[in-house]
């Protein structure tokens, strides 16, 4: 039986991480097999490309070496955690996927789009069954992943502007992809996640 495949989406500080991890459990709880996992991350390799990545000076990187950066965290990702967990018939869910790379480095640090889409043709192929995306103020959301304690902040010192960017960009892509529901963030977290349930519950068959 395959597998189901979803990943959450959303501006820094929405609240998705979060909103996984509880879907996860919840779906652990009725009896499901569930692999959650994290981009850039998910296996051992893709952990070592996201220090890379989320760590240091906000211009460390160009934005055309973050694409291949990320391709290649995400190619690992796929070949080690999320294809076989999908073999195995489980539930992914992950915390980021290819839409994220469209928008941080595709739109709001260049007109880089077709240039993501192209190397995600070529080295990745793959799109989740479902995405949520958690939509959230970017002010509020910048607020949030600024209080959180931590090292990587390295796109959140990009400003209130770029979160705005971000913004714009996901829900540009929910409104041209079926394959996304979009979620209200700016509410309590049992709010939320009853929305999101609700949202994958019929994916489930």
């Amino acid at each position: 039986m395959p597998g189901l495949f979803l990943s959450f989406e959303g501006i820094d500080g929405s609240g998705k991480s979060t909103q996984a991890r509880r879907l996860a459990e919840s779906l652990r709880a009725d009896g499901h097999a569930v692999t959650l996992t994290r981009e850039p991350g998910g296996s051992p390799g893709a952990e070592e490309i996201r220090r890379l990545v989320l760590e240091g000076d906000p211009d460390r990187w160009s934005a055309e070496t973050e694409i291949l950066l990320f391709t290649a965290a995400r190619r690992d990702h796929l070949e080690k955690t999320i294809r076989p967990a999908l073999a195995r018939g489980e539930i992914v869910i992950t915390d980021r996927f290819a839409d994220s790379t469209r928008i941080y480095q595709g739109i709001t640090r260049g007109d880089l789009v077709a240039t993501v889409d192209r190397l995600h043709d070529l080295m990745i192929g793959t799109e989740p069954d479902l995405t949520i995306l958690v939509d959230i103020d970017p002010a509020i959301g910048l607020s949030r992943a600024r209080a959180r304690a931590g090292t990587e902040l390295r796109f959140e010192d990009m400003g209130l502007d770029t979160q705005a960017r971000m913004r714009a960009g996901f829900l540009d892509l929910a409104a041209r992809h079926p394959r996304f529901r979009l979620i209200d963030g700016a509410r309590d977290a049992d709010s939320v996640a009853a929305d999101i349930r609700a949202a994958v519950l019929p994916h489930l068959g």
